[in-house]
């Protein structure tokens, strides 16, 4: 149980370890489905390769899209795709290095599917069963016997219970080969994909370290301040809610005292906790203008002292920075004009 909790923590240490989480259960789920998938070719001329490319391709594509589902940073890149200029630029090297490290994680359940797949055999036995050279392996000079008749045979292939054309070819014959020839580019599919990521892995530091470390710190970045701005939301509707709920009650409890019917109870300790947590955002609409104004115009990221504010509530430019004559912990927060 210690090792399975050390594993749990370590998913959950940060953004990129809980997605490799992700894509490792994903990659695993993928060959239980597929040991799990019943396998039933039709065995018809017409058909058979519809099927088995079928079975071969498109449950990588709901992989892939799967993966990008479970994905949260999803979210956060369409968001910073979309968002207005603001005062904050949007990189497109960060764009473009949040939706790589998507794609190659969504990637990895789909190449395994295709990996079991054809090591298997079975899709590329029910789709090329028509294509079995009979000259080569067999006897193309089986009497009466019409090309077309020739492919409904060969299509029976996968099917041993209704297979009648072992004088024309050997039901074993032909699925050996063709299970060779599938095996053979599962390996090659294998090596390839093996390749690619120890070239991706392996070289791109030689030409891009600098950039490389950049993107991935201002990712990292974007991720936490949506962190943060979600908590600090979440705190603020709670103080909003409790603030709200105090106020009710102590209506209540006021038109009560009025009828004679109960003594005042006594306010909450907590509440001037609570009130203070506003931040000054008392109302609906102020948060709203709040809300947009960090869609529209992100800060900058430039950390610089709390300003004075001004009547409305939001920093105004040129005004000196309050010097508190009590030491206290510096902050740095951010105001825009909305």
């Amino acid at each position: 149980m210690d090792k399975f909790r050390m594993i749990f923590q370590f998913f959950q240490s940060n953004q990129e370890s809980f997605m490799n989480g992700i894509c490792g259960i994903m990659a695993l789920a993928s060959t239980q489905m597929y040991s799990a998938f019943d396998f039933n070719c039709p065995c018809l001329p017409h058909y058979n390769l519809a099927y088995g490319l079928g079975i071969l391709l498109v449950p990588p594509f709901i992989l892939f899209l799967l993966g990008f589902v479970l994905n949260n940073n999803i979210s956060m890149l369409a968001e910073e795709w979309r968002r207005p200029q603001g005062r904050r630029g949007k990189d497109p090297a960060v764009l473009r290095y949040m939706f790589c490290s998507m794609a190659q994680r969504a990637m990895i359940a789909p190449a395994v599917w295709v990996s079991v797949t054809l090591l298997d055999g079975k899709c590329i036995t029910c789709a090329f069963c028509t294509s079995v050279p009979v000259e080569t392996l067999g006897n193309a000079s089986h009497p009466r016997l019409s090309q077309g008749e020739i492919q409904r045979v060969l299509a029976r292939i996968p099917c041993k219970e209704i297979y009648n054309g072992q004088q024309l070819i050997a039901n074993e014959v032909a699925i050996r080969y063709l299970r060779c020839i599938s095996q053979a580019l599962g390996w090659c599919f294998v090596l390839l994909m093996t390749t690619l990521a120890f070239l991706v892995r392996s070289l791109r530091p030689c030409f891009s370290q600098a950039a490389f470390l950049k993107s991935r710190y201002w990712s990292h970045y974007i991720d936490i301040e949506r962190k943060l701005f979600d908590e600090t939301c979440a705190e603020h509707a709670r103080s909003f809610a409790k603030v709200c709920i105090q106020q009710f009650f102590e209506g209540m409890s006021t038109d009560l005292v009025a009828a004679r019917r109960h003594l005042p109870r006594k306010a909450p300790a907590d509440a001037g906790e609570a009130a203070e947590k506003l931040l000054g955002i008392t109302d609906r609409g102020t948060m709203n203008m709040a809300l947009k104004s960090w869609h529209r115009c992100k800060p900058a990221l430039q950390l610089h002292p709390p300003a004075l504010p001004t009547r409305n509530g939001w920093a105004g430019e040129g005004q000196p920075p309050m010097h508190p004559s009590v030491p206290r912990k510096e902050t740095a927060a951010y105001y825009s004009w909305v």
